[in-house]
C-alpha cells in the first residue's frame, strides 16, 4: 500500500474529490487522468492512490454525493408519520432539492455530461446496491394508501420538473442563472404543490 502523504485527513480526500469534480466537468472524465488531477493539487500520484486506487472509485464517491441528498430526503420523510404530514412536508423538501443542485451545478453537470462513464458504475455493488434502497424506498412513500393518488402524483411531478431540468437535460439550461432558474422552476413546479403549499426559497 502506497505510504499516506504528509498532508493525510478528510480534508484532503475532500479537495482531491473537489479538483476532480472540477476537472470531470469542464474537460470529461474519459480526458481527465489520475496525473491531471494529482498535478492541479500538487501532489505525486502516489500520494494519491493513498486515498484513491482506481479514478472509477473517485467518480462513484462523487456519483455517491447524489445518493446522499436523497437519503436525507428520504429519512426526513419517513421520519414524519405516513399520510397527509408527508404531503405537507413534500414542497418544503422540494426547495431544499432546488437549493442543493443550485449550491452543486458543477456535480449536477458532471452527472449530465459523463454519462457514459456513470453508466458503467451501474454494476458496481456498492452502487447498485444504493441506488435500489433509494428507488425501494421512494416506491413506498409514493404508493401509501395514506396519501390520495391525486397527491402522489403531484408529489412524484415535483421530483420529476426538478431532476429533468437540473440533471437529464442540465447541460441546456448551463447557461441561465443559477439564482433565475431556481426561482423559474418553482413558478413550474407550484401548480403542483399540494394543498395550496408553495415550493418558496
Amino acid at each position: 500500500m502506497p505510504r499516506p502523504p504528509r498532508s493525510q485527513g478528510p480534508e484532503t480526500r475532500e479537495r482531491i474529490l473537489d479538483v476532480a469534480q472540477e476537472l470531470f466537468t469542464r474537460q470529461g472524465y474519459d480526458k481527465t487522468s489520475l496525473r491531471d488531477i494529482a498535478e492541479r493539487l500538487g501532489i505525486t500520484k502516489a500520494a494519491l492512490y493513498y486515498y484513491f486506487e482506481r479514478k472509477e472509485d473517485i467518480l462513484l464517491e462523487l456519483h455517491l454525493r447524489l445518493h446522499a441528498m436523497g437519503t436525507t430526503m428520504l429519512d426526513e420523510l419517513e421520519a414524519a408519520p405516513d399520510g397527509p404530514a408527508r404531503v405537507a412536508l413534500w414542497p418544503q423538501l422540494a426547495a431544499v432539492m432546488i437549493d442543493f443542485m443550485i449550491e452543486n451545478r458543477e456535480l449536477v453537470l458532471l452527472h449530465s455530461r459523463n454519462r457514459a462513464a456513470l453508466e458503467a458504475l451501474a454494476q458496481n455493488e456498492r452502487n447498485r446496491q444504493e441506488n435500489e434502497d433509494l428507488e425501494a424506498r421512494f416506491t413506498r412513500i409514493l404508493s401509501s394508501p395514506a396519501i390520495p393518488l391525486r397527491e402522489r402524483v403531484r408529489m412524484a411531478g415535483i421530483i420529476g420538473v426538478i431532476t429533468e431540468v437540473f440533471v437529464e437535460n442540465g447541460p441546456a439550461f448551463a447557461d441561465g442563472d443559477p439564482e433565475e432558474l431556481a426561482a423559474l422552476i418553482r413558478e413550474a413546479i407550484d401548480d403542483l404543490a399540494p394543498s395550496q403549499v408553495r415550493v418558496r426559497a
